[in-house]
């Protein structure tokens, strides 16, 4: 029972953390080759494969349809001029997931972020990063992380003035919606405790631009790192 390692030829997939993958063939003709390595859902869609094995190379025959990743556009309503600032917003805005592609992917979490935006709940994945949200205009705002200069004091790339609220994630998300909105569906101000803000901001219409489905996006990038601009647009 040999083993041998062939290419990987994944077809725009992001399915594996190598180009090559490990095949066990077998003596007997009755039994086909069997991979080793396990292929992972892809990063971009969210699928699962049975790739082909030939003597060459192991294909997955069905094309990404997201290899150039995916740039999420959701809008939020703030009527009320202040808005509720976390990690989590649960079960105030809650949606089913059964529907939608693997949370692990940018498909996935493209598709919750539309759905949870279509409930009033601007939501966005960012990891284990506990981000801020940033001024940088009138009506114009950042979710990110700066980078720090500890060469002088650990000054901070972005002014520490211009962070308007601290986002604890131990969901690994941003949360925002309408504080009014919040409140009539049950949302508890008592319960956000130290890790939710409420923060006034011009009455509007929002619209959140999020990057980390986008093709290279790396939260650990050096420098500051955006996971989202805002942009009042009515």
């Amino acid at each position: 029972m040999p083993l041998k390692t062939l290419p990987l030829k994944p077809n725009g997939h992001m399915i594996h953390c190598t180009n090559s993958v490990k095949v066990m063939e077998f003596d007997d003709p009755l039994w086909p080759p069997m991979l080793l390595d396990h292929l992972f859902e892809c990063s971009y869609c969210g699928q699962y494969f049975a790739p082909r094995i030939t003597d060459d190379a192991v294909y997955v025959d069905t094309p990404c349809q997201q290899t150039d990743g995916i740039t999420t556009v959701v809008t939020l309503d703030v009527p009320s001029g202040k808005i509720v600032v976390t990690d989590d917003l649960r079960p105030v805005y809650s949606v089913d997931r059964h529907d939608l592609a693997s949370s692990n992917s940018a498909l996935g979490q493209a598709q919750y972020i539309e759905a949870m935006a279509a409930i009033g709940c601007a939501y966005g994945p960012v990891g284990n990063t506990c981000p801020g949200l940033y001024r940088t205009g009138g009506t114009s705002y950042i979710i990110a992380c700066p980078e720090y200069d500890y060469e002088d004091n650990e000054k901070p790339s972005l002014p520490e003035s211009d962070c308007i609220a601290d986002i604890c994630t131990d969901l690994w998300a941003y949360s925002i919606a309408d504080h009014d909105d919040w409140k009539a569906r049950g949302g508890d101000t008592d319960a956000l405790g130290w890790s939710g803000s409420i923060v006034e901001i011009p009455a509007g219409t929002y619209q959140f631009t999020h990057h980390t489905g986008e093709r290279g996006f790396d939260r650990d990038a050096p420098g500051t790192v955006i996971f989202a601009h805002i942009e009042k647009i009515a």
